[in-house]
């Protein structure tokens, strides 16, 4: 079984990376919950945090990530805190 799911949250409360199509949001550990886009996609809605061993329900409308019919990458909705590469 799984780990419990230890809070559900917005996907527009969590910061995106669009070089990684990954969203993230601070886990209480001090690292990051982490979900790409293409998981989003498949309908996974639980992301993890890599050092401890919590998980969040992220709650986020599949349609928004809905695959084009010609196979081309489709963005992700716009965030309101989308990370920037320095540089």
């Amino acid at each position: 079984m799984g780990s419990p799911v230890y809070d559900e949250i917005e996907i527009e409360d969590m910061d995106f990376d669009e070089d990684q199509q990954t969203y993230f949001y601070a886990c209480p550990c001090g690292d990051l919950f982490q979900i790409t886009v293409d998981e989003l996609r498949d309908g996974e809605d639980i992301a993890r945090c890599p050092s401890c061993s919590l998980v969040i329900r992220i709650i986020y409308t599949a349609e928004d990530f809905a695959k084009a019919d010609d196979g081309d990458n489709v963005d992700a909705p716009a965030s309101p805190a989308v990370i920037q590469p320095v540089g």
